[in-house]
């Protein structure tokens, strides 16, 4: 079960607006997975081997070297990564 309460919820809500916002992929990856780390220090939500597994793919999935074009594969395992992130979100 999943953590209860408003904090738990709003955080949900956020980090799924997040993945749902329009632009650009990879970009609204960084920003849901930074919202994501933040609902975990906070308490709002509670880590699970799944997510923690799943942050650590986006971080690479999204790294970039100085001056690297953002998109193509990076963008895609983004939007496949953030869909699984979704679905796990309520056993936070």
């Amino acid at each position: 079960m999943g953590s209860q309460g408003p904090a738990a919820s709003a955080a949900r809500a956020e980090i799924r607006e997040l993945i749902n916002r329009k632009g650009h992929a990879v970009e609204n990856a960084r920003a849901a997975g930074e919202r994501l780390e933040l609902a975990f220090d906070e308490g709002a939500l509670r880590h699970t081997p799944f997510l923690d597994q799943a942050l650590g793919d986006l971080a690479v999935a999204i790294e970039q070297d100085e001056g690297q074009r953002l998109g193509g594969k990076s963008a895609e395992a983004s939007r496949f990564i953030l869909r699984a992130i979704d679905h796990s979100l309520d056993e936070a």
